[in-house]
């Protein structure tokens, strides 16, 4: 089957809408994703601002679901991406707030419900040219972009964290190019966002969970074909 790009998902009645609407729309639904353990089952989209205005015209709702389900930009089955959803059993929501002031007129909340009941919640935005980022995760404002390997370790606030996550990473011969910390508060739940330079080995992952603070760490990629 031949691939087409993103910007044709609407179908040859529509002019291609715009990167911002779609590719980068993607890429955040493809990094909620990436945060979850589990499969889907349920997914909330929120959005804010001009997504919530153009979302269904510029085909901003189906590249959001295509990126729940794993495909890539560039997928064909973006185009049907909510029959797949159907057929999968994942129940989809969407809430257009065009009130709610954001800083981004292109944001959306993305709430995903995967079996067993595990329940995640990210903002993002989609700064444009297929680009995004992701500023909130389970109400901790975070910062990061997936232009990277990025592994995402959530841990409670304690001492010696950041030493053993990026020993951890070193044992492995991974080089960290950038690592953010974020917390809600002193001691209570916290985010340490890794972005490296190679790939982020299954066996780093289970040397970062051997610490009994860490409650889970997970890789984030936006580089590779669709499933």
């Amino acid at each position: 089957m031949k691939n087409i790009s993103v910007f044709e998902v609407i179908g040859p009645n529509m002019i291609g809408p715009s990167s911002s609407h779609t590719a980068g729309a993607l890429r955040i639904a493809q990094a909620a994703l990436g945060m979850t353990a589990r499969p889907i089952v349920a997914a909330r989209f929120t959005l804010y601002g001009s997504f919530a205005q153009t979302y269904r015209g510029h085909g901003t709702d189906r590249a959001l679901v295509g990126g729940i389900l794993g495909y890539n930009t560039e997928d064909p089955r973006i185009r049907d991406s909510f029959a797949e959803a159907e057929r999968r059993g994942i129940a989809i929501d969407f809430v257009a707030d065009a009130d709610t002031p954001v800083p981004h007129p292109n944001t959306v909340d993305i709430e995903l419900t995967a079996a067993g009941g595990e329940r995640i919640r990210i903002t993002g935005v989609s700064t444009g040219g297929g680009a995004m980022k992701i500023v909130r995760i389970n109400g901790v404002e975070v910062d990061f972009t997936g232009e990277y390997h990025t592994l995402i370790v959530e841990h409670i606030d304690q001492p010696g964290m950041v030493r053993h996550i990026s020993g951890c990473l070193a044992d492995h011969r991974i080089n960290i190019a950038f690592m953010k910390l974020f917390r809600e508060e002193k001691g209570q739940l916290a985010y340490a966002v890794v972005e490296a330079d190679e790939p982020i080995s299954s066996q780093a992952i289970d040397q970062i969970l051997s610490s009994a603070d860490v409650r889970s760490a997970k890789i984030i990629s936006l580089r590779g074909e669709s499933a």
